[in-house]
């Protein structure tokens, strides 16, 4: 594919609390060196079976006002049947097939074609993992 596809992995501390972490001045910052000017796809996903990805303005309180509905949606408590980890640590299992690990997003110009008020975020409910890892790949 030659210049065509580039990709990257990023290394992403969430910590040990839920989190909401915007991924989109990375994302910038790969599509400058890879997309150099150029129309294409992005494609972003993170290889765990317990975080998401999602395109939601932050900021504004939206972040938060996500992590407070999935925990709504998905309790921390004794109901899942995946039980390692801390307490509830099932759901964090369950997160991926309501907050997708993958998003194909337009690139025009080289750079992200988001909504004004749009950001790329990792969701990140595991609070047994800290350590998160992202691949951004271009294709243009």
């Amino acid at each position: 594919m030659g210049d065509a596809f580039t990709t990257r992995l990023l290394d992403i501390r969430t910590g040990t609390s839920e989190t909401v972490y915007d991924l989109t001045a990375d994302i910038a910052a790969f599509l400058r060196d890879a997309a150099s000017g150029r129309d294409g796809l992005l494609n972003v996903f993170t290889p765990h079976a317990t975080a998401g990805l999602a395109v939601i303005e932050t900021g504004s309180g939206s972040d938060q006002d996500l992590l407070s509905a999935l925990r709504d949606l998905l309790p921390a408590d004794d109901r899942w049947r995946h039980r390692h980890g801390s307490p509830g640590h099932g759901r964090d299992h369950v997160l991926p097939a309501f907050v997708p690990p993958h998003a194909t997003l337009p690139v025009v110009g080289g750079r992200l074609e988001l909504g004004t008020w749009q950001s790329v975020v990792l969701v990140d409910t595991n609070r047994d993992n800290p350590n998160r890892q992202v691949r951004v790949s271009f294709l243009g």
